[in-house]
């Protein structure tokens, strides 16, 4: 190691002898590949070359992507957030634009008719479509409390994302069948 710090001071010191040293270094820039092709690549047309790198492309291995990770809890249920949030936000706005081009489509759209229509149908089919609409509702709306607590800095730890994630899944489950049974 001492000879080594002496080599390097020595050749620091001294132009002609780090010249000498590095002799081959100065003319060639460090990190520059050199790539020379061999007469047969030089006189390939176009179209052998790409057939040459669709052949390659066949044989070269694909990244894994997702695949190589276990599915997570935290995975699904931020795709389910996000989800959720889309079909609530679409419902929303095409209820409001069935309310308003109802009338002109001759539909009459009012709560009246809407109850008639709820006490119509058999208890399976209301129950059915309670539970389709409150599920997304409630998780929704109990995953978006999560986030309010995760930005005030609690549950943030792994142990506490799952814990919060357990508690939402429960407490949607809960809530989605009390809001069916109404």
């Amino acid at each position: 190691m001492l000879a080594t710090r002496a080599i390097l001071k020595t050749a620091a010191q001294s132009p002609s002898v780090r010249t000498a040293m590095f002799k081959n270094v100065a003319t060639t820039p460090i990190g520059v590949r050199h790539f020379n092709a061999s007469r047969v690549a030089k006189e390939q047309s176009p179209e052998a070359e790409s057939e040459l790198l669709r052949q390659q492309r066949k044989v070269r291995p694909v990244s894994p992507h997702l695949s190589i990770y276990q599915p997570q809890l935290t995975w699904y249920m931020s795709s389910l957030h996000r989800l959720t949030g889309v079909a609530l936000g679409g419902a929303f706005y095409l209820g409001a634009l069935a309310y308003l081009a109802a009338p002109a489509a001759g539909l009459t759209v009012d709560t009246a008719s809407m109850i008639s229509a709820t006490a119509a149908a058999p208890v399976a089919a209301k129950v059915l479509a309670k539970t389709t609409l409150a599920f997304p509702f409630v998780y929704h709306s109990l995953n978006g409390v999560r986030h309010l607590v995760w930005d005030a800095t609690k549950y943030v730890n792994i142990k506490g994302v799952y814990q919060t994630g357990y508690v939402v899944l429960g407490g949607t489950l809960v809530g989605s069948l009390y809001l069916a049974s109404l």
